[in-house]
């Protein structure tokens, strides 16, 4: 297997295009044992995959992380975080002032917290969980982003999206003050490669990809009966916004690609994000051993073809804000 890699912003490091996803040792997407957690990401790291992305809100996967790591004995790979938000989920569905989700020292106060769950002295990149426009680009919790990065607790600093609006972070790109931005980019959902994306190349800002499989909807593991128990984060996800009957025929749409130009769904949508440049890494879960041995072995397949990514983004494109439902319940 064939690693791909990519320079990540400023940083002089290379970082591998497919990252770990680490949100699922949250057990958000079932419940699975610390030592299978373990083995997983050992399993990445051991096929080359060098970017990890945690978050302090998802329960203990800082702590199981660093546990994997104090067990790895190979390279350190490229550490990211984010900062956990006050103001709760909400902050996520719509916006609120930002001295309610990140008051002075909250920023400040999450780094050392999870500098102490990682068992790191050094993250390498530090997000804000969430960012909306209207906060701006100045206030205690971008002096104390900054603060952290001159004292070398962290490499680089970035936003996460919270939702698909991915444009809105235009201005903040373009100031020099961020070194990468993190958003939803999928087969369904495209729309940061149009203007986003190359924004971003422009201002030499990387991209991190997230919910490249959408919660695992375009694996195609979705049937009418599927259930999923409480506390599941796909519980309410795919019966908001559309009918579950409809995000299923889309998902069968895609399967005239199978196996001509991928072997699996899978690694249709993997294949997809990765076939744009522009982006840096892509993460997608990987806290099962057999989904980090399916989703790397998708770069082994030759990559998509010009005309089939055109037809992916132009007729393919299901464009749905599943945030509403999530957070806000159904009407």
């Amino acid at each position: 297997m064939t690693m791909q890699y990519a320079e990540f912003a400023a940083s002089g490091r290379r970082v591998s295009r497919l990252g770990f996803g680490a949100m699922g040792f949250a057990g958000w997407f079932g419940q699975q044992s610390e030592a299978e957690h373990i083995r997983a990401l050992h399993l990445a790291l051991d096929r080359g995959v060098n970017f990890i992305d945690t978050a302090r809100a998802y329960g203990e996967s800082e702590f199981l992380v660093g546990c994997a790591l104090a067990q790895w004995p190979g390279a350190k790979p490229f550490v990211a975080t984010k900062v956990e938000g006050l103001a709760g989920i909400t902050q996520w569905g719509t916006p609120v002032p930002v001295e309610a989700a990140f008051p002075k020292g909250q920023v400040t106060a999450s780094c050392e917290a999870s500098l102490r769950a990682l068992g790191l002295d050094h993250i390498d990149l530090l997000q804000l969980h969430t960012y909306w426009a209207n906060w701006g680009m100045a206030g205690d919790w971008m002096e104390e982003l900054q603060t952290l990065k001159r004292q070398g607790k962290v490499g680089q600093i970035g936003i996460s999206v919270p939702d698909h609006r991915s444009d809105m972070v235009l201005p903040i790109v373009s100031s020099g003050l961020i070194d990468s931005v993190q958003t939803i980019v999928n087969i369904f959902d495209p729309t940061a490669l149009e203007v986003l994306v190359p924004f971003c190349i422009t201002h030499k800002v990387a991209v991190i990809a997230r919910c490249i499989l959408d919660e695992g909807g375009l694996t195609g593991f979705l049937t009418p009966e599927s259930e999923f128990a409480e506390g599941d984060f796909r519980r309410d996800y795919f019966d908001g916004t559309v009918s579950r009957e409809t995000y299923i025929e889309k998902v069968a749409a895609l399967r005239r690609f199978l196996p001509a130009h991928a072997s699996s769904l899978a690694a249709l949508a993997i294949k997809f994000v990765l076939a744009d440049p522009g982006i840096t890494t892509a993460i997608t879960s990987m806290h099962i051993p057999a989904f980090a041995e399916e989703n790397i072995a998708a770069l082994d397949e030759p990559p998509l073809d010009a005309e089939t990514f055109h037809l992916l983004v132009t007729r393919h494109r299901f464009i749905k804000n599943f945030t509403n439902v999530k957070h806000f319940g159904r009407p």
